[in-house]
């Protein structure tokens, strides 16, 4: 867990597999991250095997930070996720900011 003395924040790395047959296990990782503080930062650059079971899981998790007031920001996308987002549908980087909340690198 990272810190900020403005707004407290739950840091969280991503497993490597976020595939189907681990998807339970982040599920869980995720739960338990965003019921620690108000905004949740996901980092997914350790993320090598994903697929629509991260990409529901994902979007289902910024949904709910925005519809409850409670940020939610991933940082750090993997190149295997941004493929498995680009195979789901997300064909530019612009699609993929409006629908997950970013956090760039300097940023």
């Amino acid at each position: 867990m990272s810190s900020d003395a403005t707004e407290p924040k739950w840091s969280l790395r991503l497993p490597a597999d976020c595939s189907i047959a681990a998807i339970r296990n982040v599920y869980d990782l995720i739960r338990e991250a965003f019921g620690r503080q108000d905004r949740l930062e996901i980092d997914c650059s350790s993320v090598d095997k994903a697929d629509v079971t991260s990409i529901q899981l994902l979007l289902s998790t910024a949904r709910t930070g925005e519809a409850q007031g409670r940020p939610v920001v991933l940082k750090s996308f993997s190149q295997s996720l941004r493929n498995t987002l680009r195979r789901a549908g997300f064909a530019s980087d612009a699609m993929i900011d409006q629908h997950f909340p970013q956090k760039k690198d300097g940023a």
